[in-house]
């Protein structure tokens, strides 16, 4: 789906139930089970994050230096990191790019408030970057809030027209959390006309994926 401009790099997280950004995205009635069944069989029902992979999580918490504990699921390095970001944008809220960086490091250790925070701080100051805006959107899922997602998403796309891991992402938040098969296969096209040889996480090509949808609704 490409990589993310300067900061972060693609991959990608199993989400719940079936994100956020890169990492991955996450129904109800029986007349979409089949069909979430089917899709999670497809990309296991993940949405496109921008952020590069975290450092493996430590079993405890480390102390980097000092009295001050390390933040939760941070390695040493990360951990020392993350403080100093945070005196930093202390000393100087103006520096955009030290609320990004704070913002993927929450974001990789799934400290998810924290790093909508941040992002809302780095968007503050530069609001044209689509890519944070797409992280952010992840993280809104993650914690429940599919509208914001969307909203992020949207944010991003109007943005970047040709954003295409914000469009994959509006499709799976679409369709597993509101419902929406056809608002998600709308997105899906649109992502097409983009470029058409656009795939899943999982390497299944978009336009096979929405004729699997297809196929599965007209069965039911």
């Amino acid at each position: 789906m490409g990589k993310k401009s300067t900061e972060k790099k693609k991959k990608d997280l199993p989400a719940e139930p079936v994100t956020g950004g890169a990492k991955y995205v996450r129904v109800e009635t029986t007349a979409i089970i089949a069909l979430v069944a089917l899709v999670i069989g497809f990309f296991g029902g993940e949405i496109l994050k921008l952020s590069k992979p975290p450092a493996p999580v430590p079993s405890q918490a480390v102390m980097p230096s000092g009295d001050t504990p390390a933040p939760q699921g941070l390695s040493p390095e990360q951990a020392s990191k993350v403080l100093a970001l945070e005196k930093e944008v202390s000393a100087n809220p103006g520096n955009v790019d030290a609320w990004t960086e704070l913002g993927h490091h929450y974001f990789d250790s799934h400290q998810h408030e924290k790093a909508i925070e941040a992002y809302k701080k780095a968007l503050a100051l530069r609001p044209d970057n689509a890519n944070v805006w797409t992280d952010m959107g992840v993280m809104y899922r993650d914690i429940g809030k599919p509208s914001d997602a969307l909203a992020a998403f949207d944010k991003a796309m109007q943005i970047d027209p040709r954003h295409e891991v914000s469009r994959f992402n509006k499709g799976i938040v679409l369709m597993m959390d509101m419902g929406d098969h056809k608002g998600a296969v709308d997105a899906w096209e649109e992502l097409l006309k983009i470029n058409p040889s656009a795939k899943a996480p999982n390497g299944e090509p978009i336009k096979e994926l929405i004729e699997k949808m297809r196929g599965t609704k007209q069965g039911e």
